[in-house]
C-alpha cells in the first residue's frame, strides 16, 4: 500500500506505523465520538471489533456503556451510570487504553518503539481524530476545550497533552494547530513534506509553513 500511495518503498518500522495508524485513527473515534455527541462511552475490547484492512471499514459489538444520571439511556441494559463529567472522562481513557494496549504491546517491536513512544501515538490518534470530525461538524472550538480536559498531559497511561496552539505568522494569524506528541514517520517517505506538528521540528520552522498553508 504505501509504494501504491506514495510511489517508493519504505522502511519496515514505518510501513508498521503507518499499519498502526491507520487501524487506530478510526478505532479511538469509535470511543470519542460517542462520548462527544451524546456523552456516552462503550466498552470495545480488540475482539468486539471488527476491520476488513482492504477496505477501511468497522463493525462493532458493543457489550456495554458508561453514560450520566440524566442520559435516557441509563435504565438500559448494560448502561454504567458515573457521577459526573469528569467520570465519564475516566471512562473514554480507560475504554481507549484497554483497546490500544494489546495493538501497541504487538506493533511495538516492528515499529522499533517502546511504551511511552507507542502511548504518545495513542494520544496523537485520540486528539486529532476527534478535531478532525469535529471540524467538519463546525464544532472544533468545543472538542478542543472537551480534548484539553480528556488529555491535559498527566493521565497515564497516555503521554503529552492536546498542544493546541494558534501560531502568528507576520501580519495575520495562523489556523490553530497541535504540536504533535510522536513523529508519525511520513518524512521518510516524502521528505520534503515534513508535518506542520512534526516534533522533529522547531516551532520557529513550523510558523511559516502553517502561515503559507492558510494563505494557500
Amino acid at each position: 500500500q504505501v509504494l501504491r500511495d506514495y510511489g517508493t518503498p519504505a522502511r519496515p518500522d514505518v510501513v508498521a506505523s503507518f499499519g498502526l495508524h491507520r487501524y487506530a485513527w478510526p478505532a479511538c473515534l469509535l470511543f470519542t465520538i460517542p462520548w462527544f455527541l451524546h456523552r456516552r462511552v462503550p466498552y470495545l475490547p480488540p475482539e468486539r471489533v471488527w476491520y476488513d484492512r482492504t477496505a477501511g471499514r468497522m463493525a462493532v459489538r458493543p457489550d456495554s456503556f458508561a453514560c450520566l444520571p440524566d442520559d435516557p439511556a441509563a435504565a438500559l441494559p448494560g448502561a454504567r451510570v458515573v457521577p459526573d463529567e469528569d467520570a465519564l472522562r475516566a471512562e473514554v481513557r480507560a475504554a481507549v487504553a484497554e483497546h490500544l494496549e494489546p495493538l501497541l504491546a504487538g506493533f511495538g517491536p516492528r515499529m522499533r518503539r517502546r511504551g511511552r513512544a507507542m502511548w504518545g501515538m495513542a494520544t496523537d490518534e485520540v486528539v486529532e481524530g476527534l478535531h478532525y470530525v469535529a471540524q467538519l461538524l463546525g464544532e472544533q472550538e468545543r472538542a478542543r476545550r472537551e480534548l484539553e480536559l480528556l488529555l491535559p498531559g498527566t493521565t497515564r497511561p497516555f503521554v503529552g497533552s492536546t498542544a493546541f496552539r494558534e501560531p502568528a505568522g507576520p501580519g495575520e494569524t495562523a489556523s490553530p494547530a497541535r504540536d504533535r506528541v510522536s513523529c508519525c514517520m511520513f518524512y521518510t517517505v516524502r521528505p520534503e513534506e515534513i508535518c506542520a506538528g512534526c516534533p522533529r521540528t522547531c516551532g520557529t520552522t513550523r510558523a511559516p509553513k502553517l502561515t503559507a498553508a492558510t494563505a494557500a
